[in-house]
């Protein structure tokens, strides 16, 4: 699917024309959704040629190697939804269990999204980390470490002690990642949707026994 386009700049003056135009931000959500539907080992660069609208040397010059490539759109993909994560988890000193809710509801509407592949681009990354360079390996697992911490400091200002807040950031971080996995192997919103609430219900019966 085109979603970028080369086109020849209509300036007047020497050296101007024909030099190609294109739109690097399209560019890069349209690659990163064809790494985040295929994988990284099973998207070649033609693919990613046909996916962006661009030719290979233009794919090379402007946007890297397939490694350089794919390392932005992971980049893209954690920017943009930790920082729905984080605004979900914003109100999480006053009310922890509707920001934990609010947490899950931005990975829910997103596996829901009909746009967008199913599962996890960071979990996916994270899964096929013995095809991957060791630099691509890390900032995935980087970024599923940041998912761990900010779910920690969440639970920690919804005055949860250290320990159970430790215990429930990591469970809270595999629960979302599992609802990824499980979405990509068909598993229905409904059935999803009570994976959570499980989840949410342990965590309002700690939240009730803190004080």
């Amino acid at each position: 699917m085109l979603v970028s386009t080369e086109q020849a700049e209509q300036e007047g003056g020497a050296g101007m024309a024909g030099r190609k135009q294109f739109d690097i931000a399209a560019a890069l959500d349209a690659a990163m959704i064809q790494f985040w539907r295929s994988g990284y080992a099973d998207t070649s660069v033609d693919d990613l040629s046909r996916a962006t609208g661009l030719n290979r040397s233009s794919i090379y010059s402007s946007l890297g190697d397939k490694d350089t490539l794919f390392t932005r759109c992971l980049e893209r993909y954690t920017t943009r939804y930790g920082d729905k994560y984080d605004a979900a988890l914003s109100c999480a000193a006053d009310r922890p269990l509707a920001a934990a809710r609010a947490f899950f509801d931005i990975t829910l509407e997103r596996i829901a999204d009909p746009g967008l592949p199913d599962g996890c681009l960071v979990a996916q990354t994270v899964m096929a980390t013995p095809v991957l360079s060791a630099s691509v390996a890390a900032r995935a697992r980087e970024a599923i470490g940041f998912q761990h911490t900010r779910l920690r400091a969440a639970l920690r200002a919804g005055r949860l002690h250290e320990e159970a807040a430790e215990s429930f950031a990591t469970h809270l971080a595999a629960v979302n990642q599992s609802l990824a996995v499980m979405s990509r192997a068909g598993t229905s919103t409904e059935q999803l949707r009570a994976i959570v609430d499980v989840t949410l219900d342990a965590l309002a019966r700690t939240l009730g026994a803190r004080d």
